[in-house]
């Protein structure tokens, strides 16, 4: 084993170097998981923690308005401040088929968060596509 793992790696691969499975070795990996975990989740799903998750997929069966936007990404502040309260998000840019339609398909959302980590004093960045198909 080279290092010591903080976290399962999703989704969970055999790996012989750490064990059973892959591990997250750093703050900043380990971070950005959990981070995409928040986003992604919908409430309810989450057993014990009902309110846990921004939901990120129930927002793509919605009426695109120009509302939509400014809701998901209150929604992702608040959830993020609730349950990752080491991270701060600087900014957060949504890119929809409406912003540039040659280079998204139609019904679909890129999200881009960029966030500081804070106790390591460490910058990132996470990306996530969500089709609606």
């Amino acid at each position: 084993m080279s290092r010591v793992g903080i976290s399962p790696a999703l989704p969970l691969q055999a790996n012989k170097e750490d064990g059973p499975y892959a591990l997250n070795k750093d703050v900043k990996d380990s971070t950005q998981q959990n981070f995409k975990n928040l986003l992604l989740t919908s409430k309810g799903e989450r057993v014990m923690l009902p309110d846990f998750g921004v939901g990120l997929r129930g927002f793509l069966f919605r009426n695109f308005t120009p509302g939509l936007l400014e809701e998901m990404r209150s929604e992702i502040i608040k959830q993020t401040s609730k349950y990752l309260p080491f991270i701060e998000i600087t900014e957060i840019d949504f890119q929809t088929s409406n912003d540039s339609p040659s280079d998204i398909a139609l019904n679909q959302i890129n999200l881009r968060i960029r966030y500081e980590i804070i106790p390591i004093n460490e910058s990132d960045t996470l990306t996530i596509f969500e089709t609606v198909n």
